[in-house]
């Protein structure tokens, strides 16, 4: 997931896709393999609240050789050592930026290590500067994560200006959210935004065409 804010022209943001917390192995790998199939996608994020790890390593197992077979990076959140063992591309730490340091030491140059850091400049300034490859910021929309605190638009506008390191904007997106976004966000984290539609491949296909219809144009 690599992308810099000192590019010449704006690049256009990536889809980076989030699991439903909890899901069907039965149904759910056919389901995202519709979704890559049918749309570019950059990296998916296994989200699963269940702290069973019979129950996380089967889901990552299944979701790891469709993505790969697409040559999409799969990142775990939270459970670390079970990046190596599992064959992931990495973690996603949704505890702030203060055990990045520790986790790029455990996982080695090569992996991902991206953090999660709400509406904080300080936390996300931090996470950049001991080694995460991205910054995740949000709720962007209204939403019950954390205290409620939103990531307002200014806070993806300076650090599209300042820093980097990539960032993700993620949380309740709309399409008008997204629109809005585009030019000063590297990376949309999409998840229930399409699961809970009828048809996540075109739910996912729309957010691309608002995505691109918003880009900025060049003289």
């Amino acid at each position: 997931m690599a992308t810099t804010s000192d590019t010449p022209e704006k690049e256009t943001p990536q889809i980076y896709l989030v699991t439903p917390a909890s899901f069907d192995l039965d149904s759910f790998p056919a389901a995202l393999a519709a979704v890559l199939d049918a749309n570019e996608v950059a990296c998916l994020r296994l989200a699963l609240a269940s702290k069973d790890e019979d129950d996380v390593a089967r889901a990552a197992d299944a979701l790891r050789e469709i993505c790969h077979a697409r040559d999409v990076a799969i990142v775990i959140e939270a459970h670390v050592q079970l990046v190596e063992r599992l064959g992931l591309d990495g973690v996603h730490l949704a505890t702030g930026s203060r055990s990045v340091r520790n986790v790029r030491k455990e996982l080695g140059a090569d992996a991902i290590v991206g953090c999660y850091c709400a509406a904080s400049r300080h936390d996300g300034m931090t996470a950049a500067e001991i080694g995460a490859d991205y910054v995740s910021f949000g709720p962007v929309g209204e939403s019950g994560l954390g205290d409620g605190t939103r990531a307002e638009d200014d806070l993806f506008q300076w650090w599209s200006d300042v820093i980097e390191v990539p960032v993700v904007a993620e949380g309740a997106l709309t399409l008008a959210d997204i629109t809005r976004l585009t030019p000063i966000t590297d990376f949309f984290a999409i998840g229930d935004e399409i699961w809970k539609s009828d048809s996540p491949a075109q739910a996912l296909a729309d957010i691309i065409a608002t995505i691109n219809a918003a880009m900025p144009t060049t003289a």
